[in-house]
């Protein structure tokens, strides 16, 4: 596949989503359409829009490399991918109510009036820390596919790429905000959706086989296992784990994210809410489906035509995230390649300029108070939101470099891995607020915030000598938000300030 006709299409796309940007904020670009996009946003274009923004090019990429991968996944994941439902349900059913009642801006002010001060800064700075990087790692894998198959080309650094990216993501980010990303990640995911199904029937066709039959020789292929029961102390696929694992890490991820909450909170009602999650929760499990599938199909091509697994170019290792693009750019035909790059440049960015979007909002409402504040709309304030966002920006690309300097694993590992870590507080956090009808001393939480991670690192560390041979998975951030709730009560004191709540 030509790097300049790659090039050129995906020059082509950002040009529409500038287009897009500019149309959707030329009437009103104030912050409160940044923000909340004034709250008059379409349930069904926000249910299809957070299908983009949940998925991104790691689901794209890492889902389907891991099917094959040396370790055994098959189709592990889509446990994982169960408990991420029943995660979706607890947030439209107890969480959103809770933001719609207060009339929040960001989520985090919910901490600011149960549980105070030092507690509200606490759990945005836990999300700004936690989203920075995890969106830092999911743009990393789709600027490492640009680089590998277009810009090494005209020789461009790595550093160069990540650059530009970034750059396309704030040109039409920077105006209209959620009020624009809830427009542009409803288009990007048509082209993501498309792309999936698109691939299916490349890969399909190139295998001689039609829908039914690809299918029939997914299921009867040695990929297509799904649920692990063996070995539950020491395997990390064991259902019971990835099925926690997944409820909590989407209950921390989701419902406790200022990212995919500040769309869901853009809406007029709380049932319009509820019915946008529940529509895109069916949605997500169905097409998760297709892309363990997708993976599947990619290693039975591979092994038909004889393609090895890539290897990395620092590592020297096989990376699994690479098989997908290797085949789609390099041994199919050039529509073939063409969805593919659609595909993963629609899941990755409509993840991270949504990240974007949100880290901005975040900082200007927890930090700088912007919503508080009567001129919040002046172009004082405006300048100063377009200084924050610029700041996120660079952030964001020192993230990636440092990442690519010292990463060795699929991107789909890393992200859970550090979600573990740094998303486990939020859940003790938000846990000891609507659960327990005491107080805190508010000035320890921080302390309890940093130990309790500290300690869960400890833990996993050292899980198989303290705990009978026992490894953690995924539910590592059920063990780290068990950690910061034990924390929280320690610290805890009695009031009749909070019991509203």
């Amino acid at each position: 596949m030509s790097p300049a006709i790659l090039l050129s299409f995906l020059i082509g796309y950002f040009l529409i989503l500038i287009v897009i940007a500019f149309a959707t904020s030329k009437k009103s670009s104030d912050n409160s359409t940044f923000f909340i996009a004034n709250r008059n946003s379409k349930w069904y274009l926000v249910a299809f829009g957070m299908i983009g923004t949940a998925l991104s090019g790691v689901t794209f990429i890492s889902v389907p490399g891991e099917v094959g991968a040396p370790s055994g996944n098959q189709f592990q994941y889509f446990q994982f991918v169960l408990g991420n439902a029943i995660g979706f349900i607890i947030i439209a059913t107890v969480l959103l109510p809770l933001y719609y009642r207060m009339k929040l801006t960001s989520i985090y002010s919910y901490i600011e009036q149960r549980l105070g001060y030092y507690s509200y800064k606490t759990a945005a700075s836990i999300f700004l820390i936690s989203r920075t990087i995890g969106s830092a790692f999911r743009l990393y894998l789709v600027v490492i596919v640009l680089q590998r198959f277009i810009f090494d080309s005209y020789g461009v650094p790595f550093w160069a790429t990540v650059l530009i990216s970034l750059g396309l993501i704030w040109s039409y980010t920077f105006k209209g905000g959620l009020k624009t990303i809830i427009i542009t990640d409803t288009l990007q995911t048509f082209f993501l959706v498309l792309s999936v199904f698109l691939t299916l029937y490349f890969i399909c066709n190139s295998l001689d086989l039609d829908i039914p039959k690809a299918f029939e020789t997914v299921k009867n292929s040695g990929y297509s296992k799904i649920f692990f029961y063996e070995d539950f102390l020491t395997s990390n696929f064991h259902f019971s784990k990835q099925l926690l694992g997944g409820i909590f890490v989407t209950i921390a991820m989701t419902g406790l994210d200022q990212d995919l909450m500040q769309k869901n909170l853009s809406m007029k009602t709380i049932k319009e809410a509820q019915k946008n999650m529940f529509t895109f929760t069916g949605v997500f499990v169905v097409l998760n489906i297709f892309f363990l599938s997708v993976g599947a199909l990619l290693y039975i091509y591979a092994t038909k035509n004889g393609i090895a697994i890539p290897l990395d170019h620092i590592t020297g290792k096989p990376r699994t995230d690479f098989l997908f693009p290797e085949i789609a750019l390099n041994h199919l035909s050039v529509i073939p390649a063409i969805v593919f790059m659609l595909g993963l440049t629609a899941a990755t960015f409509a993840t991270t300029d949504s990240a974007l979007t949100a880290l901005t909002t975040s900082f200007c409402v927890d930090f700088l108070h912007m919503d508080k504040r009567e001129d919040s709309n002046s172009k004082e304030a405006v300048k100063k939101r377009h200084t924050v966002h610029i700041g996120f920006s660079i952030v964001l690309f020192l993230v990636i470099i440092i990442f690519n300097a010292v990463n060795d694993e699929s991107v789909v590992k890393g992200i859970f891995k550090v979600a573990s870590y740094t998303y486990g507080p939020l859940l003790g956090l938000y846990s000891f607020g609507l659960f327990v009808k005491r107080g805190l001393h508010d000035k320890l939480v921080p302390l309890v915030c940093i130990l309790s991670p500290a300690v869960c690192y400890l833990l996993n560390a050292y899980s198989a000598e303290l705990l009978g041979g026992y490894v953690f998975s995924v539910e590592l951030i059920l063990v780290n938000g068990l950690i910061t709730f034990i924390g929280l009560l320690l610290i805890s004191k009695k009031t009749d300030l909070q019991t509203k709540f």
